[in-house]
């Protein structure tokens, strides 16, 4: 890689509700996906910075970090992604950004396999940051 490509790096939570359900977040963009909260670090951001940053942009709401579980690439958009096990605070209530759609808690079996790698990693850390490409 040279100094001068382009290159990607993303910070994604792995928010869960009473229930263990995931939740997701249906973008209003491109192909309408739906996926973890989440984006791409700003210039000068460190991965905990952006994640603090993009959730309160897309959920509207404080989170508290408990710890990263997974940097996983992507050859698709040539990116890494840093998955990280967050909690919202009590009550919170979240309010959707312009940039999504809707939000929903799935169950883990809904998730695509891509999804349910860096979330079972995730929901099973034991204290060694998972690894793997996709």
């Amino acid at each position: 890689m040279s100094f001068t490509d382009f290159y990607r790096l993303s910070a994604h939570a792995v928010i869960t509700n009473d229930s263990g359900d995931i939740l997701l977040l249906k973008a209003s963009y491109g192909e309408q996906g739906w996926g973890l909260p989440g984006g791409a670090l700003d210039m000068g951001e460190t991965v905990h910075q952006a994640l603090i940053r993009e959730c309160q942009e897309e959920l509207g709401c404080e989170i508290v970090i408990e710890h990263l579980t997974g940097i996983y690439y992507h050859s698709a958009f040539n990116s890494h992604a840093f998955i990280f096990r967050v909690k919202l605070l009590k009550d919170a209530l979240i309010t959707l950004s312009d940039e999504h759609l809707a939000y929903r808690y799935c169950a883990f079996t809904e998730l695509s396999p891509v999804q349910q790698h860096r979330v079972a990693a995730c929901l099973n850390y034991t204290g060694t940051v998972d690894s793997a490409a996709f």
